[in-house]
């Protein structure tokens, strides 16, 4: 899954790489350590082209009768969203693609300090150092506690794959990434077959990733700041759940 992410570079920059054309007013400061339910920046089609907008992390799908659901629906498995109520509608003409920086994952480790279990943040960057394209979903839902005319929530979700190998020594499993020739067919709203699409979509190659340790404070989801990704050395002795990463 993909619990945490980092969103930092900034909306234009972000327009710039995916040739899209910003359509929202505003969106969130840079955030290091986004967390379920934060407003993110999202790739969609829009008037035929790609457009940057921004939308709530945690997809409420549009029978919900609370906003409260989408805290839970931050990810969807690639290989069964086209079969679930809360996700079979958007896969098929609500496709995005979700920019990232960097993501985080756990592993469950003992504390050699204390011999105590912890968890373990690692920060997995690409090696080419550009910028993440996750495959996502996203609905548009209204409350119906307010009045017809109130404004429409637009949320979003994360589709995750089966790790690849250097991915599989932290966890079993990880963002789906969306290759730059494909963007276009991805959010391509005319296109009803999503299911289709998704066979096209490949894990990113190992040698793209690199994972590193970094600070406890990530566990924390109000911390903050760039210092959030900085490598930290963890002792030898500590043995992750998915397999050695030292």
């Amino acid at each position: 899954m993909c619990g945490r992410y980092v969103s930092a570079t900034s909306p234009d920059v972000i327009a710039d790489y995916f040739g899209a054309t910003i359509v929202s007013e505003s969106f969130a400061d840079s955030n290091y350590n986004v967390a379920p339910t934060a407003s993110v920046p999202v790739i969609v089609e829009h008037d035929g082209n790609r457009s940057l907008t921004s939308q709530r992390w945690g997809l409420v799908p549009s029978w919900a009768k609370s906003i409260r659901i989408g805290a839970k629906m931050i990810n969807a498995r690639s290989e069964t969203v086209a079969q679930k109520s809360a996700f079979r509608a958007a896969i098929k003409r609500r496709r995005c693609v979700i920019p990232a920086d960097a993501f985080y994952e756990w592993t469950a480790t003992v504390n050699p300090a204390d011999g105590k279990p912890m968890k373990q943040p690692w920060c997995i960057t690409r090696t080419d150092g550009e910028l993440f394209a996750f495959a996502g979903i996203f609905e548009v839902w209204r409350d119906p506690e307010l009045a017809d005319d109130a404004p429409k929530l637009f949320s979003c979700a994360i589709l995750t794959t089966g790790a690849n190998t250097a991915m599989s020594k932290v966890h079993d499993r990880m963002p789906v990434m969306v290759a730059p020739h494909l963007w276009d067919a991805w959010i391509d709203r005319d296109d009803g077959d999503g299911e289709s699409l998704l066979s096209l979509l490949e894990p990113i190659p190992d040698a793209l990733i690199s994972i590193h340790a970094v600070s406890t404070a990530v566990n924390n989801s109000r911390s903050s700041g760039a210092e959030l990704m900085n490598p930290v050395a963890i002792d030898e002795a500590q043995t992750c759940s998915q397999g050695q990463l030292l």
